[in-house]
């Protein structure tokens, strides 16, 4: 499932594309830019694991070089296949933490999160096309930018606390920025989003059915614009107006607010029980349900990042966010990363051992051990925050 990056320029021209390593990849400085040039990436074996590191540095690059060209309006990227973006290769990064190659998973983590620095703070309009799958870093490599169109077949997720993880990828930013305490429902259960309920919440700026993506697609290749309301005006155009079913989250809001807004992740558990005890609703069951499969001690991490980023900027998420995952990676917490991989998809047997296996034995010194510097040798996140300046 790979990603198409559809560059949009401001000046009619001719259409190139040259392939290099065999893929699809931009042209050399210098030479002419194309109009509706495409760039294939982060294809599903190459998400991540070993060559990840490289796609992100590759993203870098591209969008650096097309910020500064005058004849580029706007980038869109968009997903082919079944899936926007999916995440990244977590059972390669578990391999690599097995074989000892943690080098290679830091440069992944690194490489993404200077992307996605890169994608807030991008000088020209971005538009992303939602349409299908969109989880883990699939968020991060679109929500920071300027649009978001959502479709009929997106499916949204932040899954990471069932993998013994916590939702990264600027997550921590986007989610604790949602209405109430909806981020932290997200984050600690896993609820999987449909593209209605990413436009309600604001994770989506548009919505249109996938049947009509070529009409956009055709929309967007007309125009000789970097202007962000005449974009906007394009996607309003071809978007289809839509309310939320009766199932929605947004029906939910007050329940997940009386429930969510506690301050410890026990506290959030007890509620849930209270209101299912008096409500007897499926979803209530189900949240429990989902609370109960995640590792403790990621759900009480995530808790609390999802807090802290209500009070950070994307640039104070993203470094937090890589420390928190180098953390989550090294001794002595890859254990639950690997053994929720393992259970979740590579045996699949869905039953975890997760250390500690209760909510009672996460200790608040190993969550503020999660969250502490990284050791005298080992570089925290750099982000040249003083060259960008995020507008979110």
């Amino acid at each position: 499932m790979e990603d198409d990056i559809w560059m949009r320029r401001s000046r009619s021209s001719w259409r190139r594309r040259r392939q290099q390593d065999g893929q699809t990849v931009g042209p050399d400085d210098g030479e002419a830019l194309v109009r509706g040039m495409r760039v294939m990436c982060r294809g599903k074996a190459r998400r991540c694991g070993r060559e990840g590191g490289a796609d992100g540095a590759r993203l870098n690059k591209f969008y650096e070089s097309w910020e500064d060209s005058p004849d580029i309006g706007f980038v869109m990227m968009k997903g082919s296949g079944r899936a926007f973006c999916a995440g990244g290769d977590v059972v390669g990064l578990r391999q690599l933490i097995n074989e000892g190659k943690l080098d290679e998973s830091k440069d992944f983590f690194r490489t993404l999160y200077s992307f996605i620095y890169v994608l807030g703070t991008y000088l020209k309009p971005h538009v992303a096309i939602l349409d299908g799958v969109t989880m883990g870093g699939g968020g991060g490599v679109s929500i920071p930018g300027t649009f978001r169109v959502a479709t009929d077949r997106t499916v949204f997720a932040t899954p990471e606390v069932h993998i013994g993880f916590h939702p990264d990828a600027a997550a921590s930013f986007y989610l604790s920025h949602l209405t109430g305490h909806v981020g932290e429902y997200l984050a600690l259960t896993g609820e999987k989003l449909n593209g209605v309920d990413m436009l309600a919440l604001g994770l989506a700026t548009h919505y249109s059915i996938s049947e009509h993506l070529d009409l956009v697609d055709e929309r967007l290749a007309k125009l000789v614009t970097d202007d962000p309301s005449v974009i906007d005006s394009s996607l309003a155009q071809y978007g289809d107006l839509v309310y939320p079913d009766k199932t929605s989250i947004v029906h939910r809001l007050a329940v997940i607010d009386k429930c969510f807004s506690h301050e410890t992740v026990e506290e959030i558990v007890d509620a849930l029980e209270s209101e299912a005890a008096q409500l007897n609703e499926e979803w209530c069951t189900l949240a429990l349900k989902r609370l109960k499969e995640a590792s403790p001690l990621a759900l009480k991490v995530s808790l609390r990042s999802i807090r802290e980023g209500r009070y950070q900027t994307l640039d104070e998420c993203l470094v937090r966010e890589y420390r928190m995952s180098i953390n989550g990676i090294s001794k002595p917490f890859y254990h639950d990363f690997c053994e929720g991989v393992r259970a979740r998809l590579v045996d699949k047997d869905l039953a975890p051992k997760w250390d500690p296996p209760a909510l009672e034995f996460v200790s608040e010194d190993m969550v503020d051990s999660y969250f502490a510097p990284l050791g005298e040798f080992e570089p925290e996140l750099k982000l040249p925050t003083e060259q960008r300046e995020a507008f979110i």
